[in-house]
């Protein structure tokens, strides 16, 4: 029997696998006893997916399911991004939503992902309850009562529902495209055959900006590939940047567009670490934004430096948008963003958005002049250089079972350098007396540790991944 649980994102799962008809029932209904107990059942749930194999199908049974037990369902017949969804809640279209998408995970997998009423991930005190509530009713192998779509608008209990043009204009109030459109710069646009297409290349179109296009129809095998925008995925957008030097800049999103890539004039992949950083330096410094700043632990410290420099706070999270999101809903940070290409701003949604991600990047080029590498060498100029990297180290069984004991008894030292502080928000992180910081975060789904690390320069972090990697094994 399949276990339900939720993680940072959602419960995912491999389709026909843990992803069946029968447990999204069942997912959709102790989803709707959440929704019925909070009495937010007749201001009514959005129902989303992204463009995965059996999307459409995996939507209209968690829907049934909603509506089976009174939950007023808006139903999205097409497939929408998860920012665009937040969007809509918060602009009190709907008292939360669920979405059947398993973001940049490979094609055979699928997920629910739920959000409650403050359009952010849920909290892990309400999956917990859901997932709780969901087990209960396969253990004990309950009925979940369907209703028809048919019988579900006859109650009122269904309405279908577009969230494009109300995102859309959302997004002509937070970018510039009057300033990009002036400079005359191009862009390019990797859709990765995700629910990104129709919005980035929508919103280019509709401001008359130039902009080419790869991957524009969507394909449920994601051309045999996982739709995150990696810099191994942008490969062939790297090369369209590079043979036309018109374009300023490559942009992509993932599967269900709450992640970003980017790609800069000459080709280059950048980390997405450096563009939270100078998205918030340019936030901050060249649009007045105000407010602090957030970000996960195992993201870049180049945002401490920038709100050091602008002399605003700087958030530490664990992992999981859910946290930076808080701030977001809380109206207290210019914007925030994680490791893994996820960042948001002041006034926007609570979610990571990939979509305005790669506007604000393509205007940022745009209204300062600059490249991406020209721009992050003026950040280092002011506040100093850091580099990051991200390694999964697979573990033995053995490795696996000595690994928390190994955390209860770390180094002194990583590399011949101090340790001076440990951060146990999400993980082990420990800061070296040089600045530079290593974090040791075990997988909770496979037997793989990620380890994160930062450095001045990239020797040092060689020597420190390597280090880690010694401890780790040792």
């Amino acid at each position: 029997m399949t276990t339900i649980k939720f993680g940072t994102s959602g419960w995912r799962g491999i389709i026909a696998d843990e992803l069946t008809f029968q447990n999204v029932r069942v997912v959709g209904r102790a989803i709707s006893d959440y929704v019925r107990e909070e009495e937010l059942q007749e201001k009514g749930i959005i129902i989303g997916r992204d463009c995965r194999f059996l999307g459409d199908r995996f939507a209209r049974e968690a829907a049934g399911a909603l509506a089976g037990n009174g939950v007023k369902v808006l139903f999205c017949p097409e497939d929408v991004p998860t920012p665009v969804i937040s969007y809509a809640i918060i602009r009190g279209r709907a008292a939360g939503a669920i979405n059947i998408t398993a973001s940049h995970n490979p094609p055979e997998y699928s997920g629910i992902k739920f959000s409650p009423a403050w359009g952010g991930p849920a909290e892990p005190e309400v999956t917990t309850q859901i997932a709780k509530r969901a087990n209960e009713i396969l253990s004990k192998s309950e009925s979940v009562s369907i209703l028809e779509e048919s019988e579900a608008r006859k109650k009122g209990l269904w309405k279908e529902i577009d969230l494009k043009d109300d995102y859309l204009t959302g997004l002509s109030e937070r970018v510039d495209f009057d300033a990009i459109k002036k400079s005359g710069v191009k862009a390019a646009f990797d859709a990765l055959y995700g629910a990104g297409l129709g919005y980035v290349d929508r919103a280019l179109k509709d401001h008359n900006i130039g902009f080419e296009i790869l991957h524009d129809w969507h394909d449920p095998s994601f051309g045999g590939s996982a739709p995150d925008p990696s810099e191994k995925n942008l490969a062939e957008l790297s090369k369209l940047v590079r043979s036309d030097k018109k374009i300023a800049l490559g942009l992509s999103t993932d599967g269900d567009a709450d992640r970003f890539g980017v790609v800069d004039g000459d080709g280059t992949f950048i980390e997405p670490n450096y563009i939270i950083a100078l998205l918030l330096d340019y936030l901050i410094g060249t649009r007045g934004f105000a407010g602090g700043v957030a970000r996960s632990v195992a993201t870049t410290h180049l945002v401490d430096a920038v709100a050091k420099f602008y002399g605003v706070p700087c958030h530490e999270t664990p992992v999981g948008f859910k946290y930076i999101g808080s701030y977001i809903a809380e109206d207290t940070i210019a914007g925030g963003g994680e490791e893994s290409a996820g960042f948001t701003i002041r006034g926007h949604v609570p979610e990571k958005d990939g979509v305005i991600t790669c506007l604000l990047a393509l205007e940022m080029v745009a209204k300062t002049g600059r490249s991406i590498k020209e721009l992050l060498t003026d950040l280092y100029g002011r506040v100093g250089e850091y580099h990051t990297r991200r390694v999964n180290l697979t573990l033995t069984r053995e490795l696996e079972e000595t690994f928390p004991e190994k955390m209860e008894h770390p180094p002194r030292e990583f590399a011949g350098i101090p340790i001076t502080e440990r951060i146990t928000i999400d993980g082990n992180k420990f800061v070296l007396d040089d600045g530079s910081w290593i974090l040791l975060r075990k997988s909770g789904t496979e037997p793989v540790v990620r380890i994160y690390a930062e450095a001045p320069d990239e020797s040092k972090l060689e020597k420190i991944i390597d280090a880690a990697r010694e401890f780790i094994e040792s």
